[in-house]
């Protein structure tokens, strides 16, 4: 057996993982990353956000992603015939309307292509990478975590660490090792999909690039344009609609009930057997302990309606990588830095997940009107679409203060919320005062 040491290991080659590995090898720390595939594996979340740009410039990875031809995107389609769960049979999240300073794009991909292109970011950045690399045991003394073992080309090898980060996403290796994972029962849902190609963007009754969201009364169906020619489109529903039909007739029966998606698809043909996805929806109390901390999907898991999980988990890996870097050169301030990344960890995902509950529950018009109680009218559309488009961590976004008003949608127990958004903090003051603003224009209308 080879051994082997470093300042962290990351358990898992997802965005999280690359993404922290990255932060952590630019800031000069000796990182091994563990990948247990042989290449980076199809995946769903293939929609990304535009706060994502924001936090990739802030890094230093901006270009990588916009020089790799992904599908620009401009927004984002919603379509509800019953006008029950969004704004209007169609509303269009238009990611122009968010004000300045931020991205007015993000980019629909191929995740199997990002998430590689993200690892090799990491180690040009100086990181270890290793593919094939099936993690086992978690290497404990005492109570603190100090390494890992692991299997590549039918060897073992060891390799202790100061610190582990848990990026292996929905295996959750530690949370599964000391019994944490929580699921949320109320949005365990299930999702079927494929790939089309053929697309001819000319039968798109919406903007080129969208993705497009179609609610109807057992769930919610997606359009992802991967390419010129290739869409992505997918069925999300509860686990007991699922178990009432075969994969294919609920797919096929879902998808008819969103007429703009179906004209969208004319001339495609499927390029994939259909794909499942089950048990959506989980999360953990406990995201950090004696040497290790989750990132990303290991710690949490929210329903894709929004397309916020690549965003929570190359946020809540850039802040890990960050309070780590800061630990190591300053051991004394660590138990302060990884209790901050906790609370952070859970800001964003509990916010996020309060969005997904407000569609679910048919409450996303409720919110707004409440949040509008006290802001005048464009300013709630900017807060709108911001929180659409990844504003998960703003201390000033009207909408997202009214959602955490709700006490029904908590999903951790209780914790101290931290803000700052991590995409563009520069912006901090500059949203306080607009916000400020805000308020007095809604109240000198009022009178």
């Amino acid at each position: 057996m080879s051994n082997n040491s470093a300042d962290v290991v990351v358990i898992g080659g997802g965005p999280a993982g690359a993404v922290s590995a990255y932060v952590l090898a630019k800031e000069g720390h000796s990182v091994v990353l563990l990948e247990r595939e042989e290449d980076p594996r199809f995946h769903i979340g293939e929609s990304l956000l535009p706060y994502m740009m924001g936090l990739f410039d802030r890094i230093g990875i901006r270009e990588a992603v916009e020089t790799k031809g992904y599908v620009p995107k401009f927004g984002g389609e919603f379509i509800d015939p019953t006008e029950t769960k969004f704004f209007s049979g169609v509303f269009r999240a238009d990611f122009g309307k968010q004000g300045e300073g931020r991205y007015d794009r993000a980019f629909q991909v191929e995740r199997a292509k990002f998430d590689r292109m993200l690892v090799e970011e990491a180690g040009r950045a100086g990181a270890e990478i290793h593919f094939g690399a099936a993690v086992g045991e978690l290497l404990m003394e005492g109570d603190r975590m100090v390494g890992v073992r692991y299997t590549k080309d039918d060897e073992e090898h060891e390799v202790r660490s100061t610190y582990v980060v848990d990026a292996s996403g929905r295996s959750g290796r530690i949370a599964n090792k000391f019994g944490l994972r929580k699921t949320l029962d109320k949005l365990r849902m299930v999702a079927v999909f494929r790939h089309y190609d053929g697309l001819d963007e000319k039968h798109n009754l919406g903007v080129e690039g969208d993705i497009q969201v179609g609610a109807h009364a057992d769930g919610w169906v997606w359009a992802i344009p991967l390419s010129k020619d290739v869409i992505s489109v997918g069925t999300v529903m509860p686990r007991d609609v699922f178990r009432a039909s075969t994969p294919e007739k609920v797919f096929e029966e879902h998808l008819a009930r969103v007429p703009r998606i179906t004209t969208r698809l004319t001339g495609t043909r499927p390029i994939m057997d259909l794909k499942i996805e089950t048990d959506y929806c989980y999360h953990t109390d406990t995201v950090t302990g004696p040497g290790w901390l989750m990132v990303g999907d290991a710690g949490c898991f929210g329903d894709p309606m929004f397309s916020g999980g690549v965003l929570v988990a190359s946020a809540t890996a850039v802040r890990a990588a960050e309070n780590l870097s800061r630990a190591l050169k300053n051991p004394q301030d660590a138990d302060r830095l990884i209790a901050e990344y906790e609370n952070f960890f859970k800001t964003g995902y509990d916010t996020y997940i309060r969005l997904i509950h407000a569609f679910y529950d048919g409450e996303l018009v409720a919110v707004a009107a409440d949040a509008g109680r006290t802001t005048d009218r464009d300013t709630l559309e900017r807060y709108l679409i911001r929180l659409i488009g990844g504003d998960f961590w703003s201390e000033h976004n009207a909408v997202a203060q009214e959602m955490r008003r709700r006490t029904e949608w908590d999903t951790f127990a209780p914790f101290e919320r931290v803000y700052g958004c991590p995409s563009y903090p520069h912006l901090d003051e500059q949203d306080r005062k607009e916000r400020a603003e805000s308020r007095i224009r809604r109240v000198t209308a009022g009178q």
